[in-house]
């Protein structure tokens, strides 16, 4: 079956419903995302990767300093990799980030939605460099982001007294056809009061197995104690 193909303005929409009460998650992502381009910007102005002995090599790493950025999702502390020896290096992938923040954080709501791919992974990364990337590169990108979508979209709930249910249906592309899809959205009122999004999911119809697989999910997660 072909992978839908979901328009840009679909994923931000998702984006926007798992950041309403609290962005946290895609803030870490995005945090990861910054400091693997621009780690690997280090390793192309270095001419080698870290602990490589080569002799094209133009200088050394020389570690992280930390440095706060804001953006829409929040505050981020970033590792701006360091350099020592004759070598020029300036992280453009910072800049270039921060002016395509939006860009970004739709592609971060894809990767939430679709999981990861390499295409995609390779597509903003070289997108952020401004040059090709090595598969290696690639590999060690995509399981740092992975590890920190999986962590995000997998966290725990514990007990939440009040769930809310929703589906909203957007247009998408399949196969050059446009279809509805479902957007299915879990909210959760805990014991304080504090509401969160407990998760989102797209599926190609609002079919009781999609939600039910969605509700178990939740469940696996941990979620219980709900009483309406």
């Amino acid at each position: 079956m072909t992978q839908p193909k979901f328009d840009s303005d679909l994923y931000e929409q998702v984006m926007q419903l798992l950041i309403q009460e609290g962005s946290e998650g895609a803030a870490e992502v995005l945090r990861v995302l910054l400091n693997e381009a621009m780690k690997i910007e280090r390793s192309q102005a270095l001419s080698a990767q870290p602990y490589e002995r080569s002799p094209d090599r133009k200088g050394h790493a020389n570690g992280f300093k930390p440095k706060t950025v804001e953006s829409r999702l929040g505050s981020l502390r970033l590792d701006i990799p360091q350099v020592r020896g004759d070598v020029e290096y300036y992280p453009s992938a910072l800049e270039k980030g921060v002016r395509s923040e939006r860009a970004l954080v739709v592609s971060i709501a894809e990767m939430y939605v679709q999981g990861i791919s390499t295409r995609k992974v390779t597509q903003v990364l070289e997108k952020l460099c401004g040059t090709q990337i090595t598969s290696t590169q690639v590999s060690r990108a995509a399981k740092a982001l992975d590890d920190e979508l999986e962590a995000w979209r997998n966290r725990p709930l514990g007990k939440t007294p009040y769930l809310m249910l929703d589906a909203r249906y957007e247009k998408v592309r399949v196969d050059g056809a446009v279809r509805s899809c479902a957007v299915l959205v879990a909210t959760g009122v805990r014991e304080d009061g504090t509401r969160s999004v407990l998760g989102v999911s797209v599926s190609m119809s609002e079919a009781e197995i999609h939600w039910r697989e969605f509700l178990g999910s939740l469940k696996e997660r941990g979620l219980h104690g709900v009483t309406f």
